[in-house]
Order: structure tokens, then sequence, then C-alpha cells
């Protein structure tokens, strides 16, 4: 493909479980200006518990083919609102960065599965797509995630905000890029970011989200749970590294359990879980970041906000104070990957994945007409 700047689409269905953002760009593989156009499509509840009832698979069962093309239809109607929204037409689309949804992550053991169907994308938007981000890192012997680092530091870069610098995303799991001098990045997963807590929250309110932190802000945590929490040997691997969604999930919610804490009590229980998690990160980091930027759903959650300002000791803000989509970053993202694809670019580095070296990754998938 030529060189100069195309219009990509980005795609993410994250461990929340909540929709499928999709955010367009325009970029040349290294720099990017960003549309301020992105759109969010809610699964039904119905759907979600389907996708639920797929983590944990190591292999496709015989159902699961019918739940990724679900899955994809949602992506194929969030793709046409938004080039509605943006008023484009889908042959200025040079292509769809579709990362589909994680079911099992476990890279010591060479797996990480995304399930999506990127050929009926590419069909019926007539785009086309670049799905399979992760397995050729995890091929290599990498993590497989963090992904986005690479993007949050071309996204930094335009900012002029003093380094070492981190960008904290909390969305189902939460993870750190660090960007410290001459473009050096060290990131991994932190812990459980959103997801414990949402699950807590709809198995004893119905609601899937603790919106703003409400409840966990009328609770007590209990500082035990989060000790023995602490305890646990993930915090002291070095990095880089990554987790699952529901790594940990028996042994936090056994804690919580075995506290018998009520709704507000577990709730503030875990998220000062996630907090802890995130400033045991620190730990592994170079130099200590002069201020923390984040994104995802969890910047919403004051209640984390604030308690990781205390903790951290530094300012936390949330990337929306860039002039950053807090919520489309990481769409975003794998629009930008998938133009780091076409040029044959690295999409992950030893600091970002363990990777031994600079990886590239993702898979064309053609539309037919194009094919």
């Amino acid at each position: 493909m030529t060189q100069g700047w195309i219009k990509a689409i980005g795609m993410m269905s994250g461990t929340s479980l909540d929709g499928v953002d999709a955010a367009l760009i325009e970029t040349d593989g290294i720099n990017v200006r960003r549309s301020d156009h992105s759109v969010f499509v809610p699964y039904t509840p119905q759907l979600r518990e389907r996708m639920r009832a797929c983590f944990g698979n190591r292999t496709a069962t015989n159902t699961e083919h019918v739940v990724a093309d679900d899955l994809t239809q949602v992506h194929v109607g969030a793709v046409n609102m938004l080039l509605a929204k943006a008023q484009v037409a889908a042959s200025d689309i040079g292509v769809i960065g579709f990362h589909g949804q994680t079911v099992f992550h476990e890279p010591g053991a060479g797996i990480t599965r995304q399930i999506g169907t990127p050929e009926m994308l590419a069909e019926q938007t007539g785009i086309p797509v670049v799905a399979d981000f992760r397995l050729a890192d995890v091929a290599a012997g990498g993590e497989g995630a963090p992904l986005v680092p690479v993007y949050h530091a071309a996204l930094m870069k335009s900012t002029g905000i003093d380094i070492p610098v981190a960008v904290l995303n909390i969305g189902g799991v939460s993870n750190v890029t660090w960007i410290g001098p001459d473009d050096e990045l060290l990131a991994f997963d932190c812990g459980p970011g959103n997801a414990r807590l949402d699950d807590w929250m709809l198995r004893h309110t119905g609601n899937p989200v603790d919106l703003n932190g409400a409840t966990a802000s009328s609770g007590h945590p209990d500082p035990m749970v989060e000790v023995k929490f602490l305890e646990d040997p993930y915090f002291d691997r070095v990095p880089p590294k990554s987790l699952d969604r529901d790594d940990m999930a028996a042994r936090i919610d056994g804690l919580v359990v075995e506290a018998a804490l009520d709704v507000a009590d577990g709730a503030a229980t875990l998220a000062q879980c996630t907090v802890a998690a995130i400033v045991a990160g620190v730990n592994h980091l170079p130099a200590a970041p002069l201020q923390w930027f984040v994104c995802g759903g969890g910047r919403h959650n004051q209640y984390l906000m604030e308690h990781l300002n205390r903790r951290l000791g530094v300012p936390v803000r949330s990337v929306d104070d860039l002039d950053w989509d807090g919520d489309a970053v990481e769409a975003e993202c794998f629009g930008y990957l998938a133009v780091r694809h076409l040029r044959n670019l690295p999409l992950s580095f030893p600091g970002t994945t363990g990777v031994p070296h600079p990886c590239p990754g993702g898979r064309l998938y053609h539309t037919k007409k194009a094919a």
C-alpha cells in the first residue's frame, strides 16, 4: 500500500462486556489525527450473557461461532452508525481494525482467543478488516497484551506533557503504559479493573456497574481483604505481564464472601483492591510518573479516581483533560494498529509485551470484491 494518511475505523469490545466502541481516525501508522467521531453500541443483556458463557473456553465450542457472528453483527451496525455520524462513505475508509471479544488469555500456554467473524465484517461493510492482533505476539513468546501502549505514546507526543508519565486504562482489567525518555515504553496489566466490581453489582443489584462509584462511596472497605489480595504472586512478577479477565476472580471473590460484606462494603473493598493493584504496579516502573492520565470506563468512577489521587501522591487526571476521548482511546488504537499492519510496522515491543523483538501482527481480511 502506498505511503500516506489513511482513514481507519477502530473497534473494541472490552472485557467489561458493555458493548462495542467504534472510532474514526486518520493515520500514516506513526502520527495520528483524531476525528472526535465515535459511537458506542451496547450489547443486549441476552447477548452479553451468551458471550460471558464463552469465557474460559480454551478451544472453540460448537455454539461459539453463533455468538461470534451475532457480536459481529453488532460491529457492523456500529460501523454504519459511525459512518452516518461522521458523514463519511465506506469507500473513503481504508481499513477497519477489529479486535473481537477476548474469551481466553493464557499466554504462558501460548493461547489467546478473541472471537468474532472478521470476514463477515469485511463483506457486510465493504471495507478491508485487520483482526487477530494478538496471535503473532503470543506465538513469538510475548504476553499478547497490552497492545495500546504504542498508540498512547503516539498521542502523548503532541501534548507537551513532562515525562515520565503514565497512561492508565481501567477497563475490565487495568493496565498501565509508562512513557519515559527517548520513547522508552514499559507496559503491563496491573490487576482487576472494573470486572470484579461490575460482576458484584450485577449479582447483588441487577445493575452491571457502580455508577460514578456511588455504592462504593457509601461503603467501608475491609482492609484485610486488600492485604490478603496483595499476597497474590502476580504482583511480584516482573513485567511485562498480562491477565485474563477472570484471573484472580475466584481468589478475590472468595475473600469478599469470606468477609461477609454487604453490598456497599463489598463494592468499596473491590474498588480498593483495584486501586491497590495499580499502586503496587509503581514498584515495577523505572521511575515514578509525574502524572497519571486515566482512560476507560473506570475514570467515571469518582471513588476510584479520588483514591488513586490520594494513594499515588501525584496528579491523577482523566485523559479528557488532554482533549482525548477517554471512552474511545482503545477503539481508536485498533484503527491505528490496523494501519500499522498495512505498513508492516510493529504493534508490540519487548517493553510492552515481553516479546523478544518488535513484532508486527494482525491478519488482513479482504472483501470478496477486493479478493
